[in-house]
């Protein structure tokens, strides 16, 4: 055929050595292929379905909640940068402590609440006759996550982990440090719900000023005081 080159046997010799090093290993294919038609575009992968928030686990001990909180990826605010504080304390303490959740400085120890405030924390149990180390310490959320600011759906969701971590507590009293445990589990903010007697889980619970509050405004320590004394005080 006119205009078609005749191959020399080393030519032909070298094409098919470089198509070998090309990772051919076939010289044709037994159906026709169009290899100007453009290439199927694979079908996209469908997406994953996100899991939501379990709000309330069906755990029976306290044990086991605490083992959920120290691995759950699914609670509300956890992210991959978060850090997380477990709580800590007795079944059946005397008093239950529910703070927001924890800062930066509460990671020097480990707890809930850390630092000076706990400091100041063990003071004012001590002042009404109860040790620190008879006190169970938890917070709404266990995670510390730098600018996350939690939904109206993840306050929902803490509030009812947290009614059943005080279930499974079981605290003879519960004292609600700050606005956050007050708007999630009394439907209020502190300034609202200070000055009388709640009931979470059948549990005598007053709400009072977290320590990290006081140390800012010492003049609400005498506030503080009266909260207290309404706790500590007999009755239902």
């Amino acid at each position: 055929m006119d205009g078609e080159r005749e191959y020399s046997r080393a030519e032909l010799a070298g094409l098919l050595q470089w198509w070998v090093e090309a990772g051919v290993d076939v010289a044709v294919q037994e159906e026709p292929h169009d290899w100007l038609k453009p290439a199927e575009r694979p079908a996209a992968a469908p997406e994953a379905v996100p899991v939501a928030n379990v709000a309330e686990p069906s755990h029976d001990t306290l044990a086991e909640l605490r083992d959920w909180l120290a691995s759950s990826v699914q609670l509300p605010l956890a992210s991959a940068t978060a850090q997380r504080i477990l709580p800590h304390g007795p079944e059946e303490a005397a008093i239950m402590l529910l703070s927001d959740a924890p800062a930066l400085e509460d990671f020097a120890t480990g707890q809930p609440i850390g630092g000076e405030a706990w400091t100041l924390t063990g003071k004012m149990l001590a002042a009404i006759g109860v040790p620190a180390d008879e006190t169970y310490s938890a917070s709404l959320s266990c995670f510390h996550a730098p600018g996350a600011r939690m939904s109206e759906a993840d306050r929902a969701a803490c509030a009812e982990i947290a009614r059943k971590h005080i279930s499974l507590a079981r605290p003879k009293r519960l004292l609600l440090l700050g606005d956050g445990p007050c708007r999630a589990l009394l439907g209020e903010p502190l300034i609202g719900a200070r000055g009388r007697v709640h009931k979470i889980e059948g549990v005598r619970t007053v709400a009072t000023f977290h320590p990290r509050m006081l140390m800012k405004r010492p003049s609400d320590k005498a506030k503080a005081w009266a909260d207290l004394l309404l706790l500590m005080e007999d009755g239902v």
